[in-house]
């Protein structure tokens, strides 16, 4: 049996120096494509975990990347500072121990030189696009998710 999601997680808007952020397509129940665009998230795998270790495990399992590399240096992985509490989705209430109903998300960026090769984990991603942030923003289906990729304008993302 798999344990309850921990309600503490990570969002890691990856975009590139040029201004176009990676959104990933959500596989659905039947390993389709779900129509759920997101940025890379996922909770802590344990209480002790930081949200920086967090972040890079995500990444390098959504999509491949290895914060650390020549091409992706840790120094391009930014704690925006930012988290927001928001009432988790009822559709994934069940990953979660019985009562919990929210969720606090740590908002990062990873700012690549260019567009990288992603390797999606299929489990969890059937698709992905590079966009400008201002077409991406309105494909999250999590508004926290939108919000984050509204910001990158701004001086947290720099």
């Amino acid at each position: 049996m798999t344990p309850p999601k921990i309600p503490i997680s990570v969002l890691v808007v990856i975009h590139t120096a040029q201004g176009e952020v990676l959104l990933l397509e959500r596989a659905g129940p039947d390993g389709q494509g779900s129509g759920l665009w997101q940025s890379v998230t996922g909770s802590l795998d344990a209480l002790d975990e930081a949200p920086r270790a967090a972040c890079i495990r995500e990444v390098f399992e959504e999509t491949g990347l290895v914060v650390g590399s020549a091409d992706c240096p840790e120094s391009a992985l930014i704690d925006w500072q930012h988290s927001e509490e928001y009432e988790i989705f009822e559709r994934w209430r069940h990953r979660y121990a019985p009562g919990v109903t929210r969720n606090t998300e740590h908002a990062f960026g990873l700012k690549l030189p260019r567009r990288l090769p992603i390797a999606l984990a299929p489990r969890e991603h059937v698709r992905y696009q590079w966009l400008p942030a201002a077409q991406a923003a309105p494909l999250c289906f999590s508004p926290s998710n939108a919000r984050a990729i509204e910001r990158l304008a701004g001086p947290a993302a720099t």
